[in-house]
């Protein structure tokens, strides 16, 4: 007999005990909830950053939908995060940039003594 031990999203950790096809069934309708063992990831291909809420999981959303893709200023990313309702000063954001550089997920230009930043 084989085992599998579940983590929900709600937390709820669940043992079961059955066959490896018993198993496969249950796992598919927990929706394949991840094992307490696995890291629950973003689905990036660019580095393994964990799923975050707030501004860090917004800007991984820009660089994914292609936002980066033409240079873009601080001011315009601000903006285009308040059009999604989400408001975040400057010096919140500008270290995440530097960070997303440092990653290399991002590329930073200066441009008329401003910087860029650009995927």
């Amino acid at each position: 007999m084989a085992k599998a031990h579940l983590t929900t999203k709600s937390g709820t950790i669940i043992t079961i005990d059955g066959t490896p096809e018993e198993i496969a069934k249950l796992m598919l309708q927990f929706d394949g909830a991840p094992t307490k063992s696995e890291p629950r990831t973003a689905t990036r291909h660019r580095s393994s950053v964990a799923v975050k809420d707030g501004p860090a999981g917004l800007l991984i959303g820009l660089i994914d939908e292609g936002f980066f893709k033409k240079p873009k200023e601080l001011a315009a990313i601000k903006a285009t995060l308040e059009e999604k309702g989400h408001y975040y000063p400057r010096t919140t954001l500008s270290p995440l940039l530097l960070r997303f550089v440092r990653k290399k997920d991002l590329r930073r230009i200066k441009d008329k003594k401003r910087w860029v930043y650009v995927g």
